[in-house]
């Protein structure tokens, strides 16, 4: 499971080795100025849609890039349970994606750092 951790001015995602091969990055910094909505969601498995290149293993995990032909480019490394959602400005952050959905056991509780951190403007 990726290691979600929330520093002053950004939000970490540290993949582990299995994913790595899937979403072909090791890590990803999003700075906090670059993140217009945060929620904590109950079912990150239907979040992600659209044409992929990853990993699916059908109601278990969905591990990799979504919307790779249309709609928002997601990087995605989720399992069934809780699961934070962030929606990106590419603008922003830099980057190729426009959200970031990820499983985390204490989702809800990362949900509310981050807006704490980001000033409530998310």
């Amino acid at each position: 499971m990726a290691k979600v951790a929330v520093a002053e001015d950004t939000v970490a995602i540290a993949f582990n080795a299995w994913e790595r091969i899937w979403t072909r990055r090791s890590e990803v910094s999003v700075p906090l100025a670059g993140i217009v909505r945060v929620a904590c969601v109950d079912a990150p498995l239907r979040v992600a849609r659209g044409g992929h290149r990853g990993l699916v293993v059908s109601g278990l995990t969905k591990i990799g890039v979504w919307g790779v032909l249309r709609g928002p480019r997601q990087l995605v490394s989720v399992r069934r349970g809780p699961g934070l959602h962030l929606t990106l400005n590419r603008g922003v952050t830099g980057d190729d994606f426009d959200e970031i959905v990820v499983s985390h056991p204490n989702a809800a509780r990362l949900t509310e750092r981050i807006r704490q951190a980001a000033g409530a403007r998310t």
